[in-house]
C-alpha cells in the first residue's frame, strides 16, 4: 500500500507542478492584456475630454470644467477625474477622486515636465488605482494637465479567477488521475505480483516442484520467466539437500542440520505426528491501538523447541498469554506458525486469571521453581496453588486427548515443570502414546526435593512418561534417587529406568542446544556496525555483554559485584570497558522478581554513580526484550560475554554466544553452575558468588591473545556445531520411539 501512495504522490506532485506553471504563464498574460486594454481605454477616454475641454481652455469657468469632469466620471470602472493647471493647482474634481490624486500630484509634474501622457499603477487607500496624465494645450502651450483615476481591482478578480478554476481542475484531475492509478495497480499490477510473490513463497516453503507463471503485461514477461526458472533451480537444489541429508543419517560423524531431521522423521516416524505440549506459547500476539504484532518470548525452552517444529511440522499446545492472542486464533485457538512462513500448528489453550495465579504464579514460580533451582529463595506451597496446578494439567490434559482422538500412536513431547502431572494423566487414558517428559531446569537432591509436600504426587505424574530427559547425568542420578527415596518402585540402575505399576520409565541425559550459525545463515556474514553499539549508548572500546531474563537465578548481582571489583582494582579501564546488560522483564506477576528487578536497578545506578564520568557509565541495562538478529549483531561485537547462573539447567546464552562468533574471537566466561558448562570446556569458569574471581576472569579475558581467544572460541564452537538442537530433538525423539 505505501508504494501505491508513494506512486500516487509522484505522479500528483508532477501533474501539479505541470498545472501552477501553466496557470502562472497564463495569469501573467491575461494580466498584461488586461492591463493593456485598461491604458487604450483610458488614453481614449483622457483625449475625449480634452476634446471638449482644450478647444476654449482659457475662457471656461471653473464650474463649467466641475461639469464636465462629472459628466465625464459617470462611467464602469472610473474612480475619478480632475484638471489641473499648469502650476499644478486642482481646478474640478469628480466626486469620489482619491486625496493622493489632489493633495499629492507629483505625477502630474512629471508629466508637463516631460510633456507627453503618463500613467502608474499604485495602490490607493488599500485599492488597486491606474493613474493616467494627459498634458492640457492652449495655442501649444501647456496650460495644465487631465488626470483619469481607474479602478484596476477587476484585474486581480480575473486572475484570481484563473487560478480557482484551475486548481478546482487540478483537484478534480489529481482525484481521477490516483483513483486510476489505485484502481490500475491494485487491481492489475498488484493482482500480478501476488502471483509471483505466491509463487516465489511456494518454492520457498517446498510446496510445489514446479510453477510457471504466465500471462500478464509484456514488461512483466522476463521477471516471469526467471521466477518460474527459478522455482525449478530452488525445487532441485531442495531435492539434492534431501538426499544429501537422507545419506547423512548412516555417516554418524555428519552434522545435524534442519534437512537431516525432516529425513530422520520421514525415515522413522513415517506418517506419525508430533505434538509439544508446554506453558509458554513460541509466538505471543500483542494488540496496541487494534494493531495485532507479534513477539517470540525469551525462553531457552522456546529457542530450543522451534527449530524441531520447524523441522517436522506438527502441533504446539501452550497457554495463549497475549491480549492479541484469541483475535489471531480461530475458534478452536489454532492458527499456523511461524506468521511470516507457517510450518506447523499453535493451539492456544487460554487460562482464567485464577488458574494463572494459582499454576503459574503460585506453585510453578513460586513453589517448584525456587526449590529446583536452589538459588537460596525460600519455596512457598500453599494448597490452593496446588489445586489450581493440578486443574490445569487436567485442561492441559483434556485439550490434548481431544487433538489426539484420531491419531494412532501419537508422539507427544512434554515440556518443563508446569505439566509435571500431565505423562500420567494422558497415559492412562491413551496407553498407546509415546510420552517424553523433557525438565528444562535442575533436578535437587533428593534430600532437598523432600520440602515439596506434593512430591509423591509430582513424581508419580512425571513416570507416566516412557522417556524423562534432563540436561545432565547429576540431574539424572538426582532423580533416580528422588524416586526410591519417595515411592514404591523398581530402579534399574544399569538401564536407568523407572518400573511402576508395570509401567517402563527411562531416565536419559539430553544437553539441549541451539541451531549453529551455520545453520542459522550467520556463517561468513560481515561484522556488524558499531553504530549498534552507539544506539545502547557504548562507545568504549572493550564491551562486555549479558543476556539474561531478569531473573533472580541468573546472578547478576553477583555479576554487578564482580564487575563493580573489577574497576576497583583495575582503575584504567574506566571509560574504556562498558558493560551492557540486556535483561527482559520476566514473570512479572511474582513479587520475588518484582523486588529483584528493582534491586538489579538500583546496583546499577549505584555502581554507576561511583564509577562513571559525564559521558560513561561503566554499565548500561536495559530491560527490553530483543530479537534474535539483534543479539547476535551484539553478539559478535563483544569482546566478553558474561553468564553468572547461580544455577542453571543448560543457559542457551553461553551456546548461542560461541555460535555467532564465526571469527573466533571473544571470550566466555561461564558460571560453574551452569549446565554448559560441562559441555563448553573452552570458556573461563568461575563461582559468581565469589566476586573477586569474576574481577580475575574479565580481566583476564580483555588481556587475553587473539591466538588464545581463536583456541577456546574454536573448540567451543565445535561442541555447539556437533550437539546442536537437531542433533538433540533426533535423539531424544529416538529414544521415545525406540521403545515401541
Amino acid at each position: 500500500m505505501k508504494q501505491i501512495i508513494l506512486i500516487t504522490l509522484c505522479a500528483i506532485i508532477a501533474v501539479s507542478a505541470f498545472v501552477f506553471g501553466f496557470t502562472y504563464t497564463q495569469v501573467n498574460q491575461e494580466r498584461l492584456n488586461l492591463s493593456a486594454d485598461l491604458q487604450y481605454r483610458t488614453r481614449f477616454l483622457a483625449d475625449s475630454l480634452k476634446e471638449s475641454v482644450e478647444p476654449s481652455y482659457s475662457r471656461i469657468s471653473t464650474t463649467s470644467l466641475q461639469r464636465i469632469v462629472d459628466k465625464f466620471a459617470d462611467r464602469e470602472r472610473v474612480a475619478g477625474i480632475a484638471m489641473f493647471n499648469n502650476r499644478g493647482v486642482s481646478l474640478a474634481t469628480s466626486k469620489g477622486t482619491p486625496k493622493r490624486v489632489t493633495d499629492n500630484p507629483d505625477f502630474v509634474f512629471v508629466a508637463l515636465d516631460k510633456n507627453e501622457p503618463t500613467g502608474l499603477f499604485e495602490v490607493i487607500d488599500g485599492a488597486p488605482r491606474y493613474l493616467f496624465v494627459s498634458p492640457l494645450y492652449d495655442n501649444e502651450r501647456i496650460a495644465g494637465a487631465i488626470v483619469v483615476v481607474q479602478n484596476t481591482s477587476y484585474i486581480d478578480t480575473a486572475v484570481s479567477d484563473i487560478w480557482k478554476r484551475n486548481i478546482v481542475r487540478l483537484l478534480v484531475q489529481i482525484l481521477v488521475f490516483s483513483a486510476a492509478i489505485v484502481f490500475l495497480v491494485r487491481f492489475t499490477i498488484y493482482k500480478i505480483m501476488k502471483r509471483f510473490a505466491d509463487s516465489v513463497k511456494s518454492a520457498r516453503m517446498s510446496r510445489t516442484s514446479h510453477m510457471s507463471i504466465g500471462g500478464g503485461p509484456f514488461f512483466l514477461r522476463p521477471l516471469a520467466s526467471e521466477i518460474t526458472k527459478m522455482n525449478m533451480s530452488l525445487a532441485q537444489a531442495r531435492f539434492a539437500a534431501s538426499e544429501e541429508a537422507r545419506m547423512r543419517l548412516e555417516k554418524l560423524d555428519t552434522p545435524w542440520t534442519a534437512e537431516r531431521l525432516k529425513e530422520f522423521i520421514k525415515g522413522n516416524l513415517k506418517d506419525r505426528q508430533i505434538f509439544v505440549v508446554s506453558n509458554r506459547e513460541p509466538y505471543i500476539h500483542h494488540l496496541e491501538r487494534n494493531v495485532v504484532s507479534y513477539s517470540v518470548p525469551a525462553s531457552g525452552m522456546v529457542t530450543a523447541l522451534e527449530p524441531i517444529m520447524e523441522a517436522c511440522g506438527g502441533m504446539w499446545l501452550a497457554h495463549g498469554s497475549g491480549d492479541g492472542d484469541k483475535k489471531t486464533a480461530d475458534a478452536d485457538g489454532k492458527l499456523r506458525v511461524p506468521p511470516d512462513e507457517p510450518q506447523y500448528t499453535l493451539k492456544r489453550l487460554f487460562l482464567t486469571p485464577k488458574e494463572i495465579k494459582g499454576y503459574y504464579v503460585g506453585f510453578s514460580n513460586e513453589a517448584l521453581w525456587p526449590l529446583c533451582l536452589l538459588a537460596h529463595t525460600r519455596p512457598l506451597f500453599r494448597k490452593e496453588d496446588w489445586v489450581e496446578y493440578h486443574r490445569v494439567n487436567g485442561k492441559f490434559a483434556d485439550a490434548l486427548l481431544s487433538e489426539i482422538r484420531e491419531v494412532s500412536q501419537p508422539i507427544i513431547l512434554v515440556q518443563d515443570f508446569h505439566l509435571a502431572l500431565l505423562p500420567q494423566l494422558v497415559k492412562e487414558r491413551r496407553p498407546d502414546a509415546q510420552i517424553g517428559l523433557f525438565w528444562h531446569i535442575p533436578w535437587p537432591s533428593p534430600e532437598h526435593f523432600s520440602i515439596c509436600p506434593y512430591r509423591k504426587e509430582i513424581i508419580q505424574g512425571m513416570l507416566g512418561a516412557d522417556i524423562i530427559g534432563f540436561h545432565t547425568q547429576q540431574y539424572c542420578n538426582n532423580f533416580l534417587d528422588t524416586v526410591g527415596k519417595e515411592i514404591e518402585a523398581r530402579i534399574d540402575l544399569e538401564q536407568f529406568s523407572v518400573t511402576r505399576d508395570e509401567h517402563h520409565t527411562f531416565i536419559k541425559p539430553f544437553p539441549v542446544s541451539i541451531a549453529f550459525a551455520a545453520e542459522a545463515g550467520l556463517e561468513g556474514e560481515v561484522s556488524p556496525d558499531r553504530v549498534l553499539l552507539e544506539k545502547f549508548g557504548v562507545h568504549t572500546s572493550f564491551v562486555g555483554l549479558g543476556v539474561d531474563r531478569l531473573d533472580y537465578t541468573k546472578g547478576l548481582l553477583e555479576k554487578f559485584k564482580g564487575i563493580e571489583f573489577f574497576f576497583a582494582k583495575y582503575p584504567s579501564y574506566k571509560g574504556a570497558f562498558t558493560f551492557l546488560q540486556i535483561a527482559p522483564l520476566s514473570r512479572e506477576e511474582v513479587a520475588k522478581y518484582r523486588e529483584y528487578g528493582e534491586q538489579v536497578t538500583k546496583e546499577v545506578e549505584r555502581i554507576n554513580e561511583s564509577f562513571g564520568t559525564n559521558d560513561w557509565k561503566p554499565i548500561v541495562l536495559h530491560k527490553k526484550h530483543y530479537s534474535h538478529e539483534v543479539l547476535n549483531s551484539l553478539y559478535r561485537l563483544a569482546s566478553v560475554c558474561m553468564v553468572t547462573s547461580l544455577h542453571d539447567g543448560m543457559n542457551l546464552v553461553a551456546k548461542e554466544f560461541p555460535a555467532a562468533r564465526a571469527d573466533e574471537q571473544g571470550v566466555l566466561i561461564l558460571s560453574n553452575f551452569a549446565g554448559a558448562s560441562k559441555d563448553l570446556k573452552g570458556a573461563l569458569m568461575v563461582n559468581p558468588y565469589s566476586a573477586e574471581e569474576t574481577c580475575e576472569a574479565i580481566s583476564e579475558a580483555l588481556n587475553m591473545s587473539k591466538t588464545e581467544q581463536r583456541r577456546r572460541m574454536k573448540q567451543m564452537r565445535s561442541a555447539v556445531r556437533e550437539y546442536n538442537i537437531y542433533r538433540w530433538s533426533a535423539e531424544f525423539i529416538k529414544a521415545i520411539i525406540s521403545l515401541g
